[in-house]
């Protein structure tokens, strides 16, 4: 019609467009998914709503904006989080909180019993501090006593309702987020005291399932499935002289979770606290793991003593369990492949550490 503007045809018809893409993508995807259904799709169609511009990207000079997901069943993840106060999500904030949320998420297939709380705290998407205990003030004690000079300004995610205590204990420390799948009243008033926290509450705090991650490069993009590590844990064999305890497979089992979102080349040292588990050191990013073990001691100090060592790959010479041994660590978690196990395994008996061979590389990039 003749009354309507240009630019109302315009917008019009770039909407119909959008919406007509977004159905075509959905019915493509799911279509093959059930004609071929490989492991990885043939073809990558995917759609988002409308994105919503973000005060910058990683830096100022850089512009930015976040694209929820386009779904029929409604927003999920990140998208679905309910912010209560505080400015507006970074572009960081996202990197981050998406990094906090894979490890929580994933934790919540490693508890047990009264351990059923658990705090991770993330700084430039490495975790800095994780925990599970069976109180969720002392996860957060613990999970921050792991580096709490990098935890400052950090992003924090619960496993739990973010209850009156924990709030207290967090107290004036300085963060940028909280997630978790809810907040009691008390807890939201006591952390909205500093007017620029920003609290999350995702109801649909579910356990981390293997899901598609996409990547885009220079020409293309990658995908791979990933989740939360997948090790078979009745199979795992102990290939030292000192064989490991019943109790040390959970202990690895919570480390391998951690050190599975740590980049490579990554350790993390954990130990039994009086009530859980917890980080002591974490050693991210390395271009020589044996360097990994070193960040990850100073962080730990005298805590470093009777932790044990979760490798994210083999330990290509030997020099990495000496300088556990310095250290004081009894136990190495590591999926063993190199040309030079012997070599580790001889280590390891010559300083009575027990050693463990899960045969899952944990690699992040």
């Amino acid at each position: 019609p003749s009354r309507i503007s240009l630019e109302i045809k315009k917008q019009l018809s770039l909407e119909a467009f959008q919406c007509t893409a977004a159905y075509d993508a959905a019915v493509s995807t799911e279509l093959e998914r059930r004609f071929i259904g490989g492991e990885t799709p043939n073809r990558l169609h995917f759609a988002t709503e409308k994105g919503t511009s973000l005060r910058y990207g990683e830096n100022p000079h850089q512009p930015a904006s976040f694209y929820p997901a386009s779904s029929a069943s409604g927003p999920n993840g990140l998208a679905a989080a309910i912010q209560h106060g505080g400015k507006a999500l970074s572009f960081n904030n996202y990197l981050d909180l998406d990094g906090a949320l894979r490890i929580a998420r994933g934790l919540l297939k490693d508890m047990e019993g009264k351990k059923n709380h658990g705090c991770v705290i993330i700084k430039h998407t490495n975790p800095c501090g994780v925990a599970i205990d069976s109180s969720q003030k002392n996860a957060w004690k613990n999970a921050l006593a792991s580096d709490s000079e990098s935890a400052f300004g950090c992003v924090v995610a619960f496993t739990s309702l973010v209850e009156k205590e924990t709030a207290e204990e967090i107290g004036g420390h300085f963060l940028e987020c909280i997630i978790a799948p809810g907040f009691s009243e008390e807890a939201l008033e006591i952390l909205s005291s500093k007017k620029n926290r920003r609290m999350l509450t995702l109801s649909q705090f579910l356990p981390r399932e293997d899901e598609l991650r996409i990547r885009q490069l220079d020409g293309g993009w990658v995908a791979q499935i990933q989740g939360p590590p997948s090790v078979d844990w009745d199979s795992v064999k102990c290939v030292t002289k000192m064989q490991g305890t019943p109790e040390s497979i959970s202990l690895a089992r919570f480390g391998s979770t951690v050190l599975s979102e740590v980049k490579s080349n990554s350790v993390v040292l954990v130990a039994q606290t009086n009530t859980g588990f917890a980080t002591v050191g974490v050693g991210p990013g390395q271009t020589s793991r044996v360097e990994a073990v070193r960040i990850a001691a100073r962080r730990a100090g005298d805590r470093a003593v009777g932790s044990m060592m979760v490798s994210d790959a083999f330990f290509p010479f030997r020099d990495g369990i000496d300088t556990a041994n310095e250290i004081g660590v009894t136990t190495v978690v590591q999926p063993g492949g190199s040309i030079r196990d012997q070599e580790c395994i001889d280590a390891a008996d010559e300083h009575g550490i027990s050693m463990f061979f899960t045969g899952q590389r944990l690699f992040l990039h």
